[in-house]
Parts: C-alpha cells; structure tokens; sequence
C-alpha cells in the first residue's frame, strides 16, 4: 500500500472499527454491568456530541493529521527514526511505545496545569462511567491533543504505518478501558501486569483527587508502575464508588452547551487542586 492509499483508507478504518467496537463493548457493558452506568440519557447525547464537534474541529483546523504528516515526515527521510536504518518491525515496535510514552505523559500534563486541567476536566466531570466516557472529551482538549501528536510525529519521524496502529489503539482502548464491566479478579490482576483494564482506570474517574491523580495509562500499564502513580484499587468499591468532581456533580451541568462552556467555569477548589 503506498502513502496515497494509506491516507486515504486511514479515515475510514478507524470510523468503521470505532463503530463496531463501540457497539460491540455497549453490547457488552449492558449484559455484564457492574455499576449500571450505561444508560440511554442526556450523559450519553452530550458525550457523543463532543466527539462529533470535536471531530469536524480536527478537520476544519488541521490540513494535516497524525498519518498524513507521518506519511510526509517518512517519505523525507525526517526525524529520529529516518537517520536510523533499522528493521521496519523494530521501528514501529519502538515507535509505538515511545508514542504511548509521550501520551502518558501528556495525560498527567493535562491534571498538573491548571489551563490544561480546565479542558480534562469535561472528562473527569461525567457522573457516570461507561463506553460514551470514553469519548467525552473537550473539542479543544481534542485539538491540543492532536497538536501534541503532530509535534511527536515531527520530531521522531516514526513509520506512517506504526502511526496508524497507534490512532488505531488510542480511539478503541479508549472505548475500552471506561467501559462498565469488570474481569474476574484473578484475571485482572494478570491483565494488569500489561494492559490498562476497565477496573484500573476506574479509580483514575473517582471524586477523591488522590484516586483521580493516578492510573493515567491509556494503554500499557507499565508506565503507571515505573514513574509512580499506580494505584490497585479504589478506597470504596468500584461497583458504588463516586464517579466524577464533586463540584460538577448536578446533571444540569452535563448537558452538551454547559460542557463546551465548562473550560470558562472556575472553581473555589481549582488553584489549590491542580497546584498544591
């Protein structure tokens, strides 16, 4: 496949497996939930709504994405990877971890400071957890994240295909890892060892700010285990443990205008919060 038809097949892939595994894990969730969370209401209209204006924001903004711009960054010999002559597997091997790295990274950028914090927390404040949180973030968080991708794609130059995977696995573990089941304990606990399960990132979703500052892993849980900020289980239960920020728990906050007007709203706890 040349650069051409990967641009151009990257658009429809991820549409079409975001589509099915959203369906696919809903199905889930509904015959397997643990908290009950994934109910047809106002929550799941206005979070799917995000990632819509989100999605037409990245179009109208960017002339570039992700796997265009790698596709250009590749093709001239550019950024770390093109002064390597390495095996193509061992690029996008090391591609996709150090992106994983990097989005790790950005994650407890966008808790630490408090402009940043201001776009996640649209995020955090869903009173609920389940598939369509997945989905539920700022269209400026949306934007800022894409740029942060653009400047890594410059800078390590990584193959257009390792790009496409990681795009791939970025939109489906999200979908993933806030969905409202759970594996059997034992299960879990190996899943773990590697992977990002549903119960590890839902204590990063509680009200208590030491839950919430931890487990900031989208996909490998290494990165949580090495730089400290792993957490093994919630304070309360996750069946009935408080989802959300205390200060936007009322549901008439969770409508689609109140959440893209949410980034203006201060808090009294805000500057103590993200700073102390």
């Amino acid at each position: 496949m040349n650069a051409a038809d990967l641009v151009a097949v990257e658009g429809p892939l991820r549409l079409s497996a975001f589509a099915f595994a959203g369906l696919a894990l809903w199905g889930l969730q509904r015959r397997f939930a643990l908290r009950g969370d994934g109910r047809v209401d106002r929550r799941l209209l206005s979070n799917v709504g995000l990632v819509v204006i989100g999605s037409l924001l990245l179009r109208l903004a960017f002339p570039l994405l992700a796997v265009a711009l790698a596709v250009r960054i590749e093709a001239a010999g550019g950024g770390l990877f093109g002064g390597l002559q390495w095996p193509l597997w061992i690029e996008g091997v090391l591609a996709l971890l150090l992106l994983d790295l990097a989005i790790y990274w950005q994650h407890r950028a966008f808790h630490r400071l408090p402009w940043l914090w201001r776009l996640h927390r649209v995020h955090h404040s869903d009173i609920a957890f389940d598939v369509s949180t997945g989905v539920r973030f700022h269209p400026l968080e949306i934007a800022a994240s894409m740029l942060f991708k653009l400047a890594l794609v410059w800078l390590l130059g990584p193959a257009a295909w390792a790009v496409v995977v990681f795009e791939l696995l970025l939109s489906l573990g999200s979908l993933f890892t806030h969905s409202d089941f759970a594996f059997p304990p034992l299960l879990d606990r190996r899943l773990r060892w590697l992977l990002v399960t549903p119960s590890m990132h839902r204590i990063h979703h509680s009200t208590l700010r030491v839950e919430t500052d931890s487990n900031y892993g989208f996909h490998l849980s290494l990165w949580d285990r090495l730089f400290a900020s792993y957490r093994v289980a919630p304070m309360r239960p996750e069946v009935d443990m408080p989802i959300g920020l205390e200060e936007f728990r009322d549901r008439g906050g969770q409508g689609l205008w109140a959440l893209l007007r949410q980034p203006l709203r201060a808090t009294r706890s805000e500057g103590r919060d993200r700073q102390g």
